[in-house]
């Protein structure tokens, strides 16, 4: 089992941040913040889908279990939190969420199928955060410069993805989640993840004013589709996911690990879930504050 640290991240996001704060540019600002919006339900879903997972475990594996899970939770429920406190700075300036309720009526259909499902949607949703963090690690550079505590947010939160990245997958396999369901859902969140990224950054843009700027479209297209652009260099990793074989840690994770071990001094340690003192759900709420 994984030990999953729990830290609490050493940021004021309490302070206005600048309309364009990633690079000066309008298109990644405005996807990077449809993606942030997410988050919050998002995360909430992932905790309620290990929950209800961890309780299909037989009696006695939960034991073995435990402390990753818990782990898992703490570190959703701080990025929930944090994610929160930046979603609150973007209504400020005018941006209007619509992809959180869209979500929210999504997860309510789910809730009468078999738990397996939530926790395929998970695994699925999470293999998309782990390879988006792998391209912020690698290609930082094509975000353009952001203020620090900025880029501290989101290595931080990457990082912990790509930390994480294997627990909802293996409790799936663990509680019997067959091959075909697990790729059914990696279909399903795709189209979902594509469109909704999509229609949010579109929504963000409009109420930014700049929609229909030519410079948001050329530098939007050589960030999506340019030779270091994300759908080419993200499609191989994602395809990844449909091999019968595949499991997460076929992905390198060393690059998260090696930014947490650089820069220990952006964030505290409040527990490892591994650990009998794990810190719980309640309390990895509190971090972030």
């Amino acid at each position: 089992m994984a030990e999953l640290v729990i830290r609490r991240l050493l940021i004021d996001l309490k302070a206005p941040i600048d309309r364009h704060w990633c690079g000066g540019d309008p298109f990644r600002t405005a996807m990077l913040n449809a993606l942030s919006m997410s988050f919050p339900v998002g995360e909430n879903f992932f905790i309620n889908s290990v929950k209800a997972g961890a309780a299909l475990l037989p009696e006695s594996e939960r034991a073995h279990w435990a402390g990753e899970i818990q782990g898992f939770i703490g570190q959703e429920a701080t990025h929930r939190r944090i994610h929160g406190l930046f979603n609150e700075q973007l209504a400020a300036q005018g941006l209007v969420d619509s992809w959180t309720p869209r979500a929210a009526a999504r997860m309510k259909m789910i809730e009468p199928l078999h738990p397996t499902h939530a926790l395929a949607a998970t695994a699925a949703t999470e293999h998309f955060t782990a390879i988006m963090a792998g391209y912020l690690f690698h290609h930082h550079q094509e975000l353009g410069e952001m203020e620090p505590r900025l880029k501290s947010m989101w290595m931080w939160h990457a990082s912990e993805e790509s930390e994480h990245r294997s627990t909802a997958f293996d409790l799936y396999c663990a509680v019997g989640g067959t091959y075909e369901r697990r790729v059914w859902w990696m279909k399903r969140i795709t189209y979902v993840m594509v469109t909704e990224t999509l229609r949010q950054t579109l929504s963000n843009l409009k109420r930014d004013g700049t929609l229909w700027q030519w410079r948001t479209w050329k530098n939007g297209a050589s960030f999506l589709f340019g030779k270091k652009g994300m759908v080419p260099l993200l499609y191989r990793p994602w395809k990844d996911y449909f091999k019968p074989d595949f499991h997460p840690s076929q992905h390198d994770g060393s690059p998260g690990l090696q930014w947490l071990a650089a820069n220990s001094g952006e964030f505290s340690i409040v527990g490892a879930g591994a650990e009998p003192a794990a810190v719980s759900e309640a309390q990895a709420r509190q971090v972030a504050a």
